[in-house]
């Protein structure tokens, strides 16, 4: 039998279903993704400064992390595996190219990348799979090329016990599904699986679950 290679897919139709009401989940309408996107709007910024050259940005969403590249002047390369996203990115911005693909599957590009961009969206990866990508970005990258990603991790295990248990006393029965379903991973972890592909990482932790990773190619 056969092993099932998933890549994140698994959660597309989620997407697909969250697409016409995402941007209001990130603004805070949705009191259990409060504060998984509190400070939404600085992750999306600090994820833009440290950008350079031509970007490559997985995840997509909505767009909204690559208008803010393309208004600080980056050409951005999209891949985003939902289609109801990728329809909602066009409506918004008819110029941004938008492929489908996810992290480990995208088609071969005709601009070298500089940068590597992602938020909230690297989870949806086993760590095994994190880390096949991570290998493919190192491959992709020049040297001096970044991985810029902002996304949910963990600091300790006890860190994550005490997110889960939050979670159940406030009644967060979506939040804590996603929680208990996805791969969230340990900071350390995402540490090693950076410096095993020839990159210095460095982590800075943007609320109570995003951390913004910054990741430069050594060699």
């Amino acid at each position: 039998m056969g092993v099932e290679i998933k890549m994140g897919r698994e959660f597309v139709d989620l997407f697909d279903k969250w697409a016409g009401s995402y941007d209001e989940s990130v603004t805070g309408h949705d009191p259990q993704y409060r504060a998984v996107f509190d400070k939404y709007d600085t992750i999306l910024n600090e994820v833009t400064n440290h950008a350079e050259g031509n970007v490559l940005e997985f995840g997509v969403g909505t767009g909204n992390l690559s208008k803010k590249l393309m208004d600080a002047g980056h050409t951005v390369i999209g891949v985003e595996p939902s289609q109801a996203m990728r329809e909602a990115t066009a409506e918004k911005f008819p110029d941004l190219t938008v492929f489908d693909g996810d992290f480990l599957s995208y088609p071969d590009l005709d601009v070298p990348i500089s940068t590597i961009v992602s938020t909230y969206a690297f989870h949806h990866l086993t760590d095994e799979e994190k880390g096949r990508a991570i290998k493919g970005f190192s491959k992709l990258l020049p040297k001096g090329g970044k991985v810029v990603f902002a996304d949910t991790a963990y600091k300790s295990q006890e860190e994550k016990d005490k997110i889960h248990q939050l979670a159940k006393d406030n009644g967060y029965q979506d939040l804590l599904y996603d929680l208990t379903t996805e791969y969230y991973p340990m900071v350390d972890v995402l540490k090693d699986l950076f410096e095993d592909n020839g990159f210095y990482v460095t982590f800075k932790q943007m609320n109570e679950f995003v951390w913004l990773m910054v990741a430069d190619k050594q060699a």
